[in-house]
């Protein structure tokens, strides 16, 4: 780990004030990811910034009905909260599937966002990655890839974005509010994180210095039919090969509106609003659910040692949606990859 200063922020103008003035600063919060990333030498920051003291950890109503998270709310204040359990319970589910109790109590939400790949050549400093270090190859494409993205991969890159919150977050539209050097401004999240293209070093779409402050759920929440549905090589403390976040509104047995993402395929929680679209107007049945699992797939590419997912990921959004039609849904998580997941 290289040297560094530090600060505490007292503002978010002061923050974004600081790391306007520190060349190689970075904001930290939590520091679940970041400091890994430094003691690994991946990440090199000369001075931090610390948000603690910004005031951001509020979860309150909107005056639109919605929900809005304080970027510096933890994940696990944020999955326990009475507003999320009852009016969004897929976020809940997805933030319980992920990491574990001890990192949950000191992950922030925005820093969920920001946390980057956990692709093998990414933390390996002897091997090419463009993410790393734009211009050297990529060592997963001809290489052992089973946790690589099968979606929206370029040529330069085929990381995962590693959340399992962001996949809620994506089904369920919600938007990222940030404040920077040029003010405040919000994005919506389809458009905050970055397919990796020829640029896969850049994660997302904040521009330099602006921070995340808040995220914003709409009103609604689809909180009576949901399934965050995550299959991985354990029953816990492991990264998803597949997720799912579906949500639907029913009308007895027909489908009035439906969310569906992906986690664990792509540089991005990945969601298909053509294949959400086929799912409306029509019966909630397994035939329904797999021809849009098929829609979903259509792009797939597999790359060796994980062109499995390609399957995988068509069986789990069906049973997704089976389970969200049947609200059998539940807060356990040990949903993980074995034979049976092959049997939806």
């Amino acid at each position: 780990m290289n040297s560094f200063t530090f600060t505490q922020a007292a503002a978010v103008d002061a923050a974004v004030r600081e790391k306007a003035s520190h060349e190689g600063a970075a904001y930290i919060g939590g520091g679940t990811n970041l400091v890994d990333l430094m003691k690994e030498n991946v990440a090199r920051p000369t001075h931090l910034i610390g948000l603690k003291k910004l005031g951001l950890d509020t979860i309150e109503n909107t005056p639109d009905g919605g929900l809005r998270l304080g970027a510096l709310a933890t994940n696990a204040d944020t999955a326990y909260h009475p507003e999320v359990i009852s009016r969004y319970p897929l976020l809940n589910q997805a933030i319980l599937a992920g990491a574990s109790p001890q990192l949950r109590n000191m992950a922030t939400d925005g820093g969920n966002l920001m946390q980057r790949t956990r692709c093998y050549y990414f933390y390996d400093l002897a091997t090419p990655c463009n993410k790393r270090e734009p211009g050297t190859g990529c060592s997963a494409i001809g290489g052992y890839n089973r946790v690589c993205g099968i979606l929206g991969t370029s040529d330069s890159c085929i990381a995962t974005h590693p959340s399992d919150m962001c996949v809620a977050l994506a089904a369920l539209d919600t938007t990222v509010r940030v404040s920077g050097p040029n003010g405040e401004r919000t994005i919506k999240f389809e458009d905050f994180h970055r397919l990796p293209g020829d640029h896969p070093e850049r994660d997302n779409t904040l521009e330099p210095g602006e921070l995340i402050t808040g995220l914003d759920l709409p009103a609604k929440g689809f909180a009576q039919h949901f399934s965050y549905l995550k299959l991985r090589d354990r029953t816990s403390y492991a990264f998803a090969l597949v997720s799912v976040a579906a949500a639907l509104e029913l009308d007895g047995n027909t489908i009035k509106d439906a969310r569906l993402a992906l986690g664990g395929v792509a540089h991005k929680a990945w969601r298909d609003k053509a294949a959400e679209a086929l799912l409306v107007g029509q019966p909630a049945t397994a035939d329904t659910f797999r021809r849009v699992a098929a829609k979903v797939l259509e792009n797939a590419k597999g790359y060796g040692e994980n062109t499995f997912k390609i399957e995988l990921a068509k069986r789990a959004i069906v049973r997704a949606l089976k389970q969200a039609t049947e609200m059998k849904a539940t807060v356990d998580t040990n949903a993980y990859f074995q034979p049976s997941a092959f049997n939806s």
